[in-house]
């Protein structure tokens, strides 16, 4: 694969951001941009801030009140979103070429310039307390964010990035505004636009909206890795049919060629529709319904969860067979042949293909390239790594993480 497969162009405004333009023949235009902020900046007592101030940037800037606000973005007649992550605040328009700049102007109008009104942060906390509710509702959401609980002492990932109701109740305009000006600056900042127009004239109209924003200084706390404990546990709870299983394993200091390669095994452990765990725990044996794994490979982050809902009677005969997969790979018992590295090679060239054709997708990826600094032609790199991975590389990687694991069970609450 040639490194030309999309036109990108870097650039740098005088106050920090970073702005990389790709062009690409297509009607529509997708913004993306990134502070690079989310739950891992956070000390113990703001849980939850910078996902609260993610909504309260739509609720009006000096400029244009909360209904004008959201009037003008709805005008722009295509999509606009935003989300919050351990490591970032993403906001993305998707819209016509021709309303590249108006998208651009009202978000730099919603970055820069909010007022923080507090009647308005009263009523977002309580959107965001309903939100936290309904986490809780909801069991596999709650699974997740019990067993991150208990296998964390001091990770971020310890806490759900919408926080926790009790802090979330306390954070006020005062901690809200102390947190935006430490960290919503332009040297913090990385925006994408795919769009047909020629890089110079982005570049020009993202300097006419952005380049008044003033740079600052941003200290962020070191992010430490810290390895989950070996621990099993089970929680039961009320109003539930169905059980949960939950195995969450972390790792570091993979090389790159040790990660795909565990991409490659996560794939054909749990990732596919045809994988090991789902053929053995549901089509096998009939123990779950709901079976995968998931993976995050962002740095000082990285783990690898297997999770199963089972009836309550099946619980234990799935972890039995769950560990069972895993050491029947760390054994080589379980055969990895070169249909495997050729399947996850197809896997590869569709997602790459489906990202390049799609505009949204595709500054999605380059942004979290950037943010992460990483090379935004990493994938390329990948596909040329992947012809040398082989079926020892898998069962090795296997033996490297899938040990210690936290488990956590949610079960039925006994009478």
């Amino acid at each position: 694969m040639k490194k030309n497969l999309f036109d990108t162009v870097e650039t740098y405004l005088s106050n920090g951001l970073q702005l990389i333009t790709i062009k690409k023949e297509t009607q529509l235009a997708s913004l993306n941009i990134g502070v690079k902020v989310g739950a891992v900046c956070e000390e113990k007592k703001e849980r939850g801030i910078s996902h609260f101030i993610e909504h309260m940037l739509f609720k009006g800037t000096i400029n244009r009140t909360n209904e004008e606000l959201n009037a003008a973005l709805e005008s722009l007649g295509g999509e606009y979103n935003a989300y919050t992550d351990y490591t970032s605040t993403v906001f993305n328009t998707t819209t016509l070429n021709e309303e590249l700049e108006n998208s651009l102007e009202y978000l730099a109008d919603l970055l820069q310039h909010p007022t923080f009104n507090e009647e308005h942060i009263e009523k977002e906390r309580g959107v965001i307390l309903a939100e936290l509710r309904s986490s809780k509702d909801d069991v596999e959401d709650l699974s997740f964010q019990k067993i991150n609980d208990m296998a964390f002492t001091n990770s971020p990932l310890k806490v759900d990035v919408i926080g926790k109701e009790a802090i979330v109740r306390t954070i006020n305009k005062k901690m809200i505004t102390n947190y935006y000006n430490k960290f919503y600056v332009p040297n913090n900042t990385v925006i994408t636009i795919v769009s047909d127009f020629e890089h110079e004239k982005i570049i020009e109209i993202v300097e006419r909206w952005f380049g008044a924003w003033e740079q600052k200084t941003v200290e962020k706390a070191v992010l430490e890795f810290e390895q989950n404990k070996e621990k099993f546990k089970i929680t039961h709870r009320d109003n539930m049919e169905q059980s949960t299983v939950l195995y969450l394993y972390t790792f570091k200091d993979l090389t790159k060629k040790e990660e795909l390669a565990l991409r490659v095994l996560n794939h054909k452990f749990g990732e596919s529709s045809n994988s090991i765990l789902f053929r053995e725990l549901r089509e096998d044996k009939g123990l779950a319904y709901d079976i995968y794994t998931s993976m995050d490979l962002t740095t000082n982050l990285k783990s690898l969860y297997i999770y199963a809902a089972v009836a309550p009677e099946d619980v234990d005969d799935a972890i039995k067979t769950i560990d069972s997969c895993i050491e029947r790979i760390k054994e080589e018992i379980i055969v990895f042949d070169n249909n495997t590295i050729n399947i996850m090679k197809k896997v590869f060239k569709t997602a790459i293909a489906s990202t390049l054709e799609d505009s949204t997708d595709l500054g999605n990826y380059i942004l979290h390239q950037a943010m992460d600094k990483e090379e935004l032609y990493q994938f390329t790199e990948d596909m040329e790594r992947l012809n040398t991975i082989e079926a020892k590389d898998l069962y090795n990687v296997a033996r490297k993480v899938l040990n210690r694991p936290t488990v956590h069970v949610l079960l039925c609450h006994k009478e």
